[in-house]
Protein backbone atom coordinates (compact mmCIF):
# COMPACT_ATOMS: atom_id res chain seq x y z
CA UNK A 1 0.00 0.00 0.00
CA UNK A 2 2.88 2.28 0.74
CA UNK A 3 4.28 1.79 -2.51
CA UNK A 4 1.17 2.89 -3.77
CA UNK A 5 0.96 6.09 -2.10
CA UNK A 6 5.04 6.66 -2.90
CA UNK A 7 3.72 6.06 -6.44
CA UNK A 8 0.48 8.60 -6.61
CA UNK A 9 3.35 11.14 -5.20
CA UNK A 10 5.54 11.09 -7.14
CA UNK A 11 3.27 10.96 -10.28
CA UNK A 12 1.63 13.82 -9.07
CA UNK A 13 4.70 15.86 -8.15
CA UNK A 14 5.66 15.57 -11.58
CA UNK A 15 2.44 16.45 -13.19
CA UNK A 16 2.51 19.58 -11.16
CA UNK A 17 5.54 20.18 -12.23
CA UNK A 18 4.93 19.91 -16.04
CA UNK A 19 2.22 21.81 -16.12
CA UNK A 20 4.28 24.67 -14.29
CA UNK A 21 6.94 24.00 -17.12
CA UNK A 22 3.91 23.67 -20.04
CA UNK A 23 2.79 27.44 -18.21
CA UNK A 24 5.98 29.04 -18.27
CA UNK A 25 7.23 27.93 -21.60
CA UNK A 26 6.39 30.18 -24.76
CA UNK A 27 3.83 29.39 -26.66
CA UNK A 28 4.09 30.29 -30.64
CA UNK A 29 1.24 31.23 -32.73
CA UNK A 30 0.67 30.73 -36.72
CA UNK A 31 -2.05 32.76 -38.52
CA UNK A 32 -2.88 32.26 -42.02
CA UNK A 33 -5.52 34.54 -43.41
CA UNK A 34 -6.45 34.28 -46.96
CA UNK A 35 -6.15 37.61 -48.85
CA UNK A 36 -7.80 38.51 -52.22
CA UNK A 37 -5.58 40.15 -55.17
CA UNK A 38 -8.51 42.78 -55.55
CA UNK A 39 -7.58 44.94 -52.54
CA UNK A 40 -4.49 43.48 -51.21
CA UNK A 41 -2.62 46.44 -50.66
CA UNK A 42 -5.65 47.88 -48.93
CA UNK A 43 -5.40 44.62 -46.43
CA UNK A 44 -1.50 45.56 -45.96
CA UNK A 45 -1.92 49.01 -45.11
CA UNK A 46 -4.66 47.78 -43.09
CA UNK A 47 -2.51 45.33 -40.83
CA UNK A 48 1.15 47.32 -41.49
CA UNK A 49 -0.70 50.64 -39.88
CA UNK A 50 -3.62 50.01 -37.72
CA UNK A 51 -3.58 46.57 -36.58
CA UNK A 52 -0.25 46.17 -35.52
CA UNK A 53 -0.51 49.35 -34.10
CA UNK A 54 -3.44 47.97 -31.49
CA UNK A 55 -1.81 44.95 -31.12
CA UNK A 56 1.29 46.42 -29.18
CA UNK A 57 -1.14 47.65 -26.96
CA UNK A 58 -2.66 44.23 -26.09
CA UNK A 59 1.17 43.15 -25.99
CA UNK A 60 1.06 40.74 -29.37
CA UNK A 61 4.87 39.95 -30.39
CA UNK A 62 4.79 39.23 -33.73
CA UNK A 63 7.73 37.34 -34.81
CA UNK A 64 7.94 37.69 -38.38
CA UNK A 65 5.30 38.40 -41.19
CA UNK A 66 5.08 36.27 -44.94
CA UNK A 67 2.79 36.26 -47.96
CA UNK A 68 2.07 33.35 -49.54
CA UNK A 69 1.14 32.87 -53.11
CA UNK A 70 -0.20 29.34 -54.91
CA UNK A 71 -2.04 28.96 -57.92
CA UNK A 72 -5.46 28.87 -56.25
CA UNK A 73 -4.93 31.87 -54.03
CA UNK A 74 -2.70 34.09 -51.70
CA UNK A 75 -2.27 34.17 -48.39
CA UNK A 76 -1.00 36.68 -45.52
CA UNK A 77 1.06 34.00 -42.42
CA UNK A 78 2.11 35.56 -39.62
CA UNK A 79 4.21 33.89 -36.35
CA UNK A 80 3.25 35.33 -32.91
CA UNK A 81 5.23 34.67 -29.03
CA UNK A 82 2.96 34.50 -26.25
CA UNK A 83 4.53 34.00 -22.69
CA UNK A 84 1.61 31.22 -22.59
CA UNK A 85 -1.64 30.51 -23.66
CA UNK A 86 -3.99 32.50 -20.90
CA UNK A 87 -2.22 35.46 -22.19
CA UNK A 88 -2.96 34.92 -26.00
CA UNK A 89 -6.64 34.19 -25.13
CA UNK A 90 -6.96 37.65 -23.16
CA UNK A 91 -4.85 39.75 -25.28
CA UNK A 92 -7.24 38.31 -28.76
CA UNK A 93 -10.22 39.08 -26.41
CA UNK A 94 -9.19 42.68 -25.65
CA UNK A 95 -7.84 43.54 -29.88
CA UNK A 96 -11.14 42.31 -30.97
CA UNK A 97 -13.38 44.51 -28.28
CA UNK A 98 -11.21 47.75 -28.91
CA UNK A 99 -13.52 50.03 -30.39
CA UNK A 100 -10.65 51.89 -32.98
CA UNK A 101 -10.27 48.13 -34.18
CA UNK A 102 -14.02 47.52 -34.93
CA UNK A 103 -14.09 50.96 -36.15
CA UNK A 104 -11.44 50.30 -38.69
CA UNK A 105 -12.43 46.96 -39.74
CA UNK A 106 -15.67 48.61 -40.60
CA UNK A 107 -14.53 51.36 -42.61
CA UNK A 108 -12.43 49.08 -44.89
CA UNK A 109 -15.06 46.73 -45.41
CA UNK A 110 -17.65 49.34 -46.31
CA UNK A 111 -15.04 51.01 -48.61
CA UNK A 112 -13.14 48.35 -49.83
CA UNK A 113 -15.69 45.11 -49.28
CA UNK A 114 -13.91 42.27 -47.68
CA UNK A 115 -9.89 42.00 -47.33
CA UNK A 116 -9.90 38.54 -45.24
CA UNK A 117 -11.09 35.46 -46.25
CA UNK A 118 -10.79 32.52 -44.83
CA UNK A 119 -8.80 32.48 -41.23
CA UNK A 120 -6.75 29.91 -40.08
CA UNK A 121 -5.35 29.75 -36.39
CA UNK A 122 -2.81 27.41 -34.44
CA UNK A 123 -1.29 27.18 -31.04
CA UNK A 124 2.44 25.58 -31.54
CA UNK A 125 3.91 24.39 -28.39
CA UNK A 126 8.50 24.03 -29.18
CA UNK A 127 9.40 20.61 -28.36
CA UNK A 128 12.48 20.27 -26.41
CA UNK A 129 14.74 19.07 -28.99
CA UNK A 130 13.99 21.47 -31.83
CA UNK A 131 16.56 23.35 -32.85
CA UNK A 132 15.81 26.95 -32.11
Amino acid sequence: MRKYFLLLFLFTAFAVKAQKATQTSPVFQLRIYEIFESNKKEFHERFRDHAMRIMKKYNFKIISIYESKSEKKTEFVYFLEWPNEATMKKAWEDFRKDQEWIDIKKMYTEKYGDVVGNIEDRVLTKLNYSPN
